[in-house]
């Protein structure tokens, strides 16, 4: 067989397995979490038709290139992080090019420090300097943000400090309140400003000790998702000051994104505001549960290495890592769906070496029901499929 041969034959069991996941996905009766973008359209518009009524008077015009709810949801957004305005964007990826760029223009600076594992490095496709003109710089490549003695000693200087909070690629991890704060203060011995990636700035109170507001107000802007955390069917928002987030909504409509009506996705993000965010503290919660049962669970299980991180969650999802690949783990985590209507690992299983994967657990209200006997349970049934699998 050719080599070409024996690559599309691989990439259709990847495309078959992550076929067999979505199935399983959507029909497990226990899961830890069931993010509605897995739902179908019927039952998508259905829970909006639901809950839009409880965050917005449907009976006002529609909005028009953004206006109308879409203020609405800008000024709730603006209030909740203690910032004095706020832009709603359909992407973070639009979000946090024109904040930066914005803010290259009021530094002089196109430089951004900001880690290797931030969204903006691994999944944007260079945007910031291939579209914005930024130029990226890296003041630590640990996996953890990095720390004030790291940005104070970056050896050439640098107009904005971008932090991604958490950093989701190394784990889910935040840094100490005390860590924060000093990582702030290095910077603006820097001269430069501090941009926080809030896509999942939710649900950091929990392990940062501070309300939202507080939090936000280390920063010069933020930007947060609608739809990582929120349940929304997408959009960002970008809060600051009034005359960068007034700039910004100029630069949002040289990137195209003053879109002519957008309520659908501003009225799902008011309704995640009212109905997940005060869940998430519950949900950070029993996440430190469900790790704790795993850990117990591997080692009962006799699993010879394995690793939950951060080994205490710092928000609701963290990483488990095992020392077999990918696609065994993948098949074992869907075969188990497929005969008990457990899925106990949802996501997919990501190689990261020889012999070594990790997938990302999240918790959220459908893992509330999940006692830390429940999790061992399922933990010992899926180590038996995995034996099984390596065994085959």
């Amino acid at each position: 067989m050719s080599d070409t041969a024996d690559q599309g034959g691989e990439r259709s069991a990847r495309e078959r397995l992550g076929e067999r996941r979505a199935v399983a996905q959507r029909e497990a009766r226990r899961i830890l979490s069931r993010p509605g973008a897995r739902g179908t359209l019927r039952e998508r518009l259905a829970l909006l038709q639901e809950t839009a009524p409880q965050v917005y008077d449907l009976d006002e015009p529609a909005d028009l290139y953004g206006n109308g709810v879409v203020e609405a949801l800008e000024a709730k957004v603006a209030g909740l992080l203690g910032m004095d305005a706020a832009a709603f964007f359909p992407t973070g990826t639009m979000a946090q090019q024109v904040a930066l760029r914005c803010w290259a223009g009021r530094t002089g600076s196109p430089t951004v420090a900001v880690h290797p594992l931030a969204h903006p490095e691994m999944y944007e496709r260079h945007a910031f300097s291939q579209v914005s003109g930024l130029r990226p710089v890296h003041p630590t490549s640990e996996p953890r943000l990095p720390t004030a003695d790291e940005v104070r000693d970056l050896d050439e200087p640098f107009g904005a400090l971008m932090l991604e909070l958490p950093l989701r690629d190394a784990g889910f991890v935040l840094p100490t309140w005390e860590e924060l704060t000093a990582v702030v203060e290095a910077a603006r011995e820097r001269d430069a400003v501090v941009h926080f990636d809030g896509a999942r700035l939710w649900e950091s109170t929990v392990a940062l000790g501070r309300p939202l507001d507080e939090i936000a107000g280390l920063a010069d802007s933020v930007y947060v998702s609608f739809y990582k955390s929120l349940d929304g069917f997408g959009g960002a928002a970008l809060a600051g000051p009034r005359t960068l987030v007034e700039e910004a909504r100029a630069w949002r409509h040289r990137y195209g994104g003053t879109v002519f009506q957008q309520f659908p996705t501003v009225l799902s993000a008011l309704a995640g505001l009212e109905r997940e965010l005060p869940r998430l503290p519950e949900y950070v919660a029993h996440a430190r549960v469900v790790a704790a049962a795993l850990r117990e669970g591997f080692a009962e299980a006799g699993v010879a290495w394995a690793r939950v991180h951060p080994g205490v969650p710092h928000t609701h999802e963290f990483q488990v890592w095992l020392p077999y690949d990918a696609p065994t783990l993948s098949e074992a985590a869907v075969r188990q769906a497929e005969e008990t209507g457990t899925l106990l690992f949802a996501s997919g299983w990501d190689a990261r070496g020889p012999g070594l994967a990790c997938t990302e657990v999240s918790v959220r209200a459908a893992g509330l029901e999940w006692t830390d006997g429940d999790v061992k349970e399922a933990l010992a049934e899926f180590v038996a499929r995995l034996i099984g699998t390596v065994s085959a």
